[in-house]
């Protein structure tokens, strides 16, 4: 795990990289790569490669980045973590490639050298890297399929530039900091920026699982090597799950051997939930000391809220090295200024990861895996039965949609003032997969965006995001009701939101969180059954380890997670109901950015 930077002037009109711009890029990520720095110009200094590291794989200085073909004619910098980089390797190997270190980078560096950009549908892992190909004269941008990495690009015309965070590129000083109307409209509409756009109009996001060419003679090209729909499109496996047990328990327990490989520490973030439970219980069946990490909450102690002693009873029950690390509002208070720093887009979650990585970094360790993607692979939220059931039961309004705006337009400020504005749309948007998601995750309702920002500007995002038309092409495509929601939460809520947070926030203390659960071989291996009568949801799960979870976890009723950092923040306002919580915690995230 680290963080690139790099810059590409491709127009004559554009000036050499500036190293200074270039060290600042690189620098304002130290705490993604505290344990090594690194610098690469081509001979005419049109491109610049820089890359801050977090010595995973390879502790060695054979590992260091930028990277170079043994040749020269290649040079990558790159995030992340290829889980299947031995296979690939020995399979190179097997075709005469040799090796100057055991890092999983040079392993992208002969398979480009193969295979150019058809690579990347080989790769296994979270990645994203920029490669300076010499002979083609061109860089080569890519991410992988689920958007576990980020990778942000700002190109003006005459020099591309692109950095693992969007700070990063504000930090060189050359990208149009002018408000971007979508990335706007699209954080209160969701509480988090939605791909591609960001709050400032010069910067975009790379979308997931897309591929960027940029060469020297002015050519583009892009394009996806995979998607979320591409791995759900399939046709339906077995409806008889009599054989599925093993088949799935096979399935999550190879998931989780490919995300233990490292050559340092892997510990697990413990919660109660089935998720983290199940991975902690699959990874103590291979071998080695397991280490566990539990946050815990005071304003919860002796309370239904408190999930630190059904975690620790899981620590002995598998016999882990626990610990279990209590944060007080104390402890909130002096660390949110740091926590805002290193936001780097605004969103209303990722306090919870902050503080969970915080106490993983004082336990000592380096890489954790999370249980993040559970529920969006498993079926595991109440959006799974919300979401149909609305679309099923409100389709008739999709004809009468006037009748849809009435309502809203009477109802909207009466429920404004008693419980959440979202039921005045329920005629409106409630007919629809995608409408009806949109009302059980949206944040602030399409009507009360004029309220919060320029209505010339909430109009404008609006028709740039379109967010109705792409909901609806995110499920469109899928004949299942658990496929479609699938589709929405990985694409919409889980990339643009959980990972994205699990990702700045590990990083500012310099964690790796790894998600076994977000995998492409775990998803491609399930689909056939999530497309079935009969998919498998959180008990499959629950039920893989080999030595069986406690029974207090396996009966435990799902619970969200809870955590009392936005009421420590917005104690003592007097807004109404309806703009408390997350509501109030959104507006005061975006006051911040607004101020820097």
């Amino acid at each position: 795990m680290c963080g690139i930077a790099a810059c590409f002037a491709h127009s004559s009109a554009a000036p050499p990289v500036d190293e200074s711009e270039l060290l600042r890029m690189r620098d304002q990520m130290t705490a993604r790569g505290p344990d090594g720095a690194g610098l690469w110009f081509s001979d005419n200094r049109r491109v610049g490669l820089a890359h801050r590291r977090l010595s995973i794989i390879d502790l060695s200085t054979a590992g260091a980045q930028p990277m170079s073909s043994e040749d020269g004619r290649l040079v990558i910098v790159f995030n992340g973590e290829i889980y299947n980089h031995r296979e690939l390797r020995a399979g190179l190997e097997a075709r005469g490639r040799r090796f100057r270190s055991h890092s999983d980078t040079e392993v992208l560096l002969h398979l480009y050298a193969e295979r150019g950009r058809e690579m990347l549908r080989e790769l296994r892992g979270m990645f994203a890297f920029a490669l300076w190909d010499a002979q083609r004269q061109g860089l080569l941008l890519a991410r992988d399929t689920f958007g576990i990495k980020p990778l942000y690009i700002a190109d003006d015309g005459r020099t591309l530039r692109a950095a693992s965070q969007v700070k990063s590129l504000l930090a060189g000083g050359h990208v149009d900091t002018a408000p971007d109307p979508a990335g706007q409209v699209g954080f209160f509409l969701w509480g988090h920026v939605p791909e591609p756009y960001s709050l400032y109009r010069g910067i975009r996001s790379l979308p997931a699982g897309g591929w960027l060419w940029a060469g020297a003679d002015g050519t583009r090209d892009g394009g996806t090597h995979g998607s979320v729909g591409d791995i759900l499109r399939v046709a339906a496996g077995s409806d008889g799950m009599a054989q599925a047990p093993d088949f799935v328990r096979t399935a999550f327990a190879d998931t989780v051997r490919h995300h233990l490989i490292a050559d340092v520490p892997v510990g697990v973030f413990l919660s109660a939930g089935l998720d983290s439970t199940a991975l902690a219980g699959l990874a103590s069946e291979q071998g080695g000391r397991l280490r566990t990490v539990t946050l815990g909450f005071t304003e919860f102690r002796g309370t239904a809220n408190d999930e630190v002693p059904l975690a620790e009873e899981v620590a002995r029950h598998y016999v882990a090295e626990h610990q279990t690390i209590w944060v007080t509002k104390e402890d909130f208070h002096g660390e949110r200024a740091a926590l805002l720093r290193a936001m780097d887009q605004p969103s209303t979650d990722g306090v919870n990861t902050y503080f969970v990585s915080l106490a993983a970094r004082r336990a000592g360790l380096k890489v954790a895996l999370s249980g993040l993607g559970g529920d969006e692979l498993l079926g595991g939220y109440p959006s799974f039965r919300d979401v149909p059931r609305a679309a099923r039961w409100l389709a008739p309004f999709r004809h009468a949609q006037w009748l849809g705006r009435a309502f809203r337009a009477v109802a909207a400020p009466v429920l404004r003032q008693r419980t959440s504005p979202k039921y005045a749309g329920l005629l409106e948007y409630g007919g629809t997969p995608g409408g009806a998601y949109l009302l059980r995750r949206g944040m602030f309702m399409p009507w009360e965006l004029p309220a919060l920002l320029d209505p010339d500007l909430v109009r404008a995002g609006w028709n740039e995001l379109q967010p109705l038309l792409r909901l609806d092409e995110t499920h469109t495509t899928l004949p299942t009701p658990r496929q479609k929601v699938s589709s929405l939460e990985a694409v919409w809520y889980m990339r643009n939101q959980l990972l994205r947070d699990a990702d700045w926030a590990s990083m500012a203390h310099s964690i790796e969180v790894r998600v076994p659960l977000v995998d492409v071989n775990l998803w491609r291996t399930l689909a056939p059954l999530i497309a079935s009568s009969h998919p498998p949801g959180k008990q499959s799960l629950a039920l893989s380890p080999a030595r069986a979870l406690p029974a207090a976890v396996l009966n435990r009723p799902k619970t969200g997670f809870f955590i009392p950092v936005r009421d420590w923040l917005l104690e003592g306002s007097s807004s109404t109901p309806a703009e408390r919580g997350l509501r109030g915690w959104a507006r005061f995230i975006h006051a911040q950015f607004a101020r820097n």
